[in-house]
């Protein structure tokens, strides 16, 4: 056995093949790298849930696919549910921070997961109690786990409130534990990053998040 291994570490060493194999490795390195960037940054990435703020809707630790296509073709609906930064938050303005940022992965900055509620252009009011008005009309949402039992005092923004052009109105479906529009103000576009798609863990609650239907005017 000892004379084999002798053999064997006396046998030249082919520098060429050695070569060939550190640039193949190389280049596939390079070539999944690219590949996850443009489909983390371009087309979709998985997101978690960490906190109760979208239940009953979303749970916490719900494994989610944040889709980011259909918003190059299309503005956002009511009843969506999105991924964003959220306006008081100061983003990481190096170039680093934009790259996480852009691909979804080793960002620093906070992203929060709710639900359109309020469009460009609509009048807002919350009323503790009784729920979300819309241009004067109570909205259904079926999906909420409760309605707003505390009161709206003057520092939370609850209307009557016209969102302005280019932003959003944003709610929890958990309204009692939801820190959102009422407390940080509108959503501007930008701040977007995709809308949830698709939930791919828990096993037992896997499938499409669908969206909602309303019955208003601009729905």
């Amino acid at each position: 056995m000892m004379e084999k291994i002798k053999k064997l570490l006396k046998m030249p060493v082919n520098k060429d093949k050695i070569k060939v194999f550190i640039k193949e490795t190389v280049e596939t390195l390079l070539i999944v790298f690219v590949l996850v960037v443009t489909i983390r940054s371009l087309i979709g990435e998985p997101r978690w849930i960490p906190s109760s703020s979208m239940e009953s809707t979303l749970q916490i630790g719900d494994n989610l696919i944040i889709e980011k296509i259909s918003y190059r073709f299309s503005e956002p609906k009511r009843g969506d549910i999105i991924v964003f930064y959220p306006p008081h938050h100061v983003l990481d303005p190096t170039l680093w921070g934009k790259f996480s940022r852009m691909i979804g992965f080793f960002s620093t900055d906070d992203a929060y997961i709710k639900r359109i509620i309020g469009l460009p252009g609509d009048t807002i009011e919350v009323i503790p109690k009784e729920g979300v008005y819309i241009n004067g009309e109570l909205l259904e949402e079926p999906y909420k786990k409760s309605v707003f039992f505390g009161e709206c005092d003057s520092t939370m923004l609850c209307g009557p409130y016209t969102v302005p052009e280019g932003k959003y109105y944003m709610m929890g479906d958990n309204r009692n534990d939801s820190t959102d529009s009422r407390y940080w103000g509108s959503l501007p576009r930008e701040r977007v990053v995709g809308k949830a798609f698709f939930r791919f863990w828990p096993f037992n609650r896997i499938g499409i998040i669908k969206g909602v239907e309303y019955g208003l005017e601009n729905n």
